[in-house]
């Protein structure tokens, strides 16, 4: 799960992190009480939306204005006028891809005197089953383009369970971030509370980019992206109230109340499957034909008759889907429910596309039946290749 950057900063500020001070606005009417209760004499009017490169995104509003979800202001009425002018549009960043994200809130805070620009991440490394730190002087770009471009910039190493978080840590970061003097010991500092931060809030990401040295000399987050354990989120119910529903995919919105595991791909062919390693294979398989997979769903081992219906539902509101491939191995999930799903599902909602089907395992020949007695256009499949060749062959023409 991810949260916006007001409520991100929320949590630095909590956690002793130094923030610039700020306020969120829902309405435009709202934006020159809430800057004017800041001191100025700049204001920063940022889009908030759960996407990276607002700063060199766009709208797709002529009414947006000038290019970017991130822009100074130096009044309180301008601030207004930045906020009426983005609020309620749609913002275009290289996260986002072409349909972007409406803009619902605006977080207006005080401007900071930069002197440089550094990028400070924590993380959880699978590789190691360890909490890493990743550290940069190149803050304020996308760190996939100074990995590429500049490796050697980047320093990365992970944080010991067993022994913990030391000093010793912080200071690595300070001395290759380049820092000196007093700015070690707030970064020393500053990394101490960013990991209990990390592991208290059952964290999988926190991103500081930029993190800014101020020409004062101090340490400022400039910027905050943080993702969270969405399996943790049951003990962790104030992280959960951040929850904005209207910057999630609406059918993985759906298929989360089921229980269902879906993700929203690129592709033209739908897929319901049970076990994510059966699913993972089916989409591979669909790539090795030809064709892109349009979704991953994983309906679960002992999914029923409902979820079965919802998950299919799912599938068919998606407009790119020309085409569905249904693998079931039943072992705990048993075919005849599948069946019953699928045709409860299509009797609800319509079969518009072509429906390949292959079952295997527990009650196969009761499940094959029942399809084959519903009287519905399905094409059923023998094993999983002749099930992707039909179902890519059937999309394709």
């Amino acid at each position: 799960m991810n949260i916006h950057e007001y409520q991100a900063k929320a949590l630095l500020r909590q956690y002793g992190a130094p923030v610039s001070d700020g306020r969120v606005v829902m309405k435009a009417d709202e934006a020159k009480a809430a800057a004017g209760e800041l001191d100025g004499p700049l204001w920063v009017v940022k889009a908030q939306i759960h996407a990276g490169g607002r700063g060199k995104g766009h709208f797709k509003e002529k009414e947006a204005g000038e290019k970017g979800g991130v822009r100074l202001a130096k009044s309180v009425e301008e601030a207004e006028e930045l906020t009426r002018q983005m609020l309620g549009r749609t913002l275009v960043t290289h996260q986002t891809g072409e349909t972007g994200k409406q803009v619902n809130r605006i977080y207006i805070e005080d401007g900071s005197d930069i002197e440089r620009e550094l990028y400070l991440a924590l993380l959880v490394d699978r590789g190691t089953s360890r909490v890493s730190f990743v550290a940069s002087t190149e803050g304020g770009m996308d760190i996939e383009e100074v990995a590429a471009s500049t490796p050697e910039k980047i320093i990365s190493f992970s944080v010991d369970p067993a022994s913990g978080l030391s000093d010793f840590h912080g200071r690595r970061v300070a001395f290759a971030l380049g820092l000196s003097g007093p700015q070690v010991k707030q970064c020393v500092q500053l990394v101490r509370n960013l990991y209990r931060l990390f592991i208290e809030k059952d964290m999988e990401m926190l991103e500081i980019n930029p993190l800014i040295v101020m020409k004062d000399g101090n340490l400022k987050c400039l910027d905050a992206k943080m993702g969270f354990d969405n399996n943790a989120l049951y003990r962790q119910p104030d992280v959960l109230a951040l929850r904005d529903e209207t910057e999630e995919d609406p059918k993985e919105l759906a298929a989360s109340k089921f229980d269902l595991n879906y993700i929203a791909l690129d592709g033209e062919i739908g897929c319901m499957v049970n076990g994510a390693g059966l699913a993972m294979a089916t989409m591979d398989i669909i790539k090795l034909y030809g064709a892109e997979p349009a979704n991953f769903l994983d309906v679960g081992g002992g999914a029923s008759k409902e979820k079965v219906t919802e998950a299919f539902k799912i599938i068919t509101s998606d407009p790119n889907v020309k085409g569905i491939l249904v693998n079931i191995f039943g072992g705990i999930m048993r075919c005849d429910i599948i069946a019953e799903g699928i045709i409860a599902a299509v009797k609800e909602v319509g079969l518009q596309v072509p429906l390949v089907v292959r079952l295997e395992g527990t009650n196969v020949e009761l499940g094959k039946q029942i399809i084959g007695e519903s009287g519905l256009n399905v094409i059923a499949a023998d094993d999983l290749s002749d099930a992707a060749q039909k179902i890519v062959k059937a999309v394709k023409g």
